[in-house]
């Protein structure tokens, strides 16, 4: 998965003199970004600077800060619902933090666990917060906060210069158990700081421009890294500082925007393809099968017709095969004098078959097409229930209404007959 690294602008302050703390790469001119482009997050595809709506696309974006705009408490983690967290944090460091606590961003550590000692990154809030809008406004979402340097072991000095300052000025950022901090190499405060044990056993990095004058000041190799390469170091860690009220939230268009980039990136073309294999085989067999049924439906329909012209000769034009068959049928019932399922005779004969025992004759008889109509105006709802249950398996129907029964045949029992 490719990622994007971003190195944010080191913030400006107002001392003359005070160092930028970052290194020669990070540094772009004014309304211009540093960054890195990585495919795999291992090694450098591509580096620069460029205006942010000029920056490369990538599927996560990392925004990497400098040593100099983050600051490190070592605390007892309070115990406190999520919620209040990050309101007890400001209440446990308010006496350590150079600014006002509702001014300052703070971040935990990676797992850190309620009632242990863990780190705090501090960051100023106003800063962090419009460099995160700037890139939104030009669409670049960043996914991940991250120092460029955390407290941690072994001990780990990185030598660069200073662009900020005038001149050249050699820096070194210090970072073991104990915290981070960025000296300037100029005078003899380095030295006296750094006990000789530490920078004995320190893993010694430095950028390519000062790497000859970083062997000078440490009479020892370094290893050559480039800013490139140790932006690409800080993303394999476990820090994030989006956290509380500026953790990444995904909603509503932001959401669906963030779910096309991913469904569209590279990592998930074999998906893609796979969908749209899948949708052009469905609608390929849908029309096939669509096709044999209509050709089923065509060869019953010849059928019916081949059945009616060699039953019926005389029927030359075919409209309707099933309903022409029914009419000729019925013509030749009715010339040999045989009565149809719908007719007064069969269902005078049902319906005498069922009659209640306990009834007299019928009030009254009615006969149209295919329904018979009898007056039932002394029968109880339990009779009328009985009789049409009994008539129901003859494939006839009984309703009753105003006094009256009609037995007719049902649209079930005639297609059986």
């Amino acid at each position: 998965m490719s990622i994007l690294v971003i190195h944010a602008p080191p913030r400006v302050r107002l001392q003359a003199g005070n160092p930028g703390g970052a290194d020669q790469a990070s540094v772009g001119p004014r309304g211009e970004y540093r960054y890195v482009l990585s495919a795999d997050g291992l090694t450098v595809a591509a580096q620069g600077t460029g205006a942010l709506a000029l920056l490369p696309r990538a599927d996560s974006v990392a925004l990497v800060l400098a040593d100099t705009d983050v600051a490190w408490h070592r605390i007892t983690l309070p115990k406190a619902p999520a919620a209040k967290l990050r309101a007890a944090l400001a209440g446990t460091l308010e006496e350590a933090l150079l600014a006002d606590a509702d001014n300052t961003h703070l971040a935990l550590a990676p797992h850190a666990v309620a009632g242990q000692p863990t780190w705090v990154a501090a960051v100023d809030r106003a800063w962090l917060n419009a460099e995160l809008s700037a890139l939104e406004r030009a669409n670049v979402f960043v996914d991940v906060v991250l120092p460029i340097s955390w407290p941690d072991a072994p001990t780990r000095g990185r030598f660069f210069y200073d662009e900020a300052a005038q001149g050249e000025a050699l820096m070194l950022s210090w970072a073991d158990a104990n915290g981070v901090a960025v000296l300037r190499l100029q005078g003899s405060l380095a030295r006296r700081l750094l006990p000789q044990a530490l920078t004995e056993a320190a893993l010694w990095t430095a950028t390519p421009a000062a790497a000859a004058a970083a062997e000078r000041w440490l009479d020892a190799p370094v290893v050559v890294v480039s800013m490139a390469e140790r932006a690409l170091q800080a993303t394999r860690s476990q820090w994030n500082l989006r956290q509380f009220d500026l953790a990444r939230r995904s909603k509503g268009t932001r959401a669906l925007t963030d779910g096309l980039r991913g469904l569209l990136s590279p990592a998930w073309r074999p998906l893609r393809y796979g969908i749209v294999a899948l949708v052009v085989t469905q609608a390929i067999g849908l029309n096939l099968w669509a096709w044999r049924l209509r050709a089923a439906v065509d060869e019953r329909r010849a059928a019916q017709v081949t059945l009616l012209q060699t039953t019926f000769p005389n029927v030359h034009a075919v409209l309707d095969a099933p309903v022409q068959m029914k009419r000729e049928l019925a013509a030749l019932r009715s010339a040999a004098g045989k009565p149809d399922d719908s007719d007064l005779e069969p269902l005078l004969q049902a319906a005498a078959s069922v009659w209640p025992a306990d009834l007299a004759a019928v009030e009254s008889i009615r006969f149209e097409p295919g329904r018979l109509t009898l007056g039932a105006s002394s029968w109880n709802a339990g009779q009328i229930e009985q009789f049409r249950t009994q008539l129901r398996p003859r494939g006839l129907q009984v309703e009753a209404s105003e006094g009256r029964l009609v037995v007719s045949r049902s649209t079930s029992g005639a297609a059986r007959s």
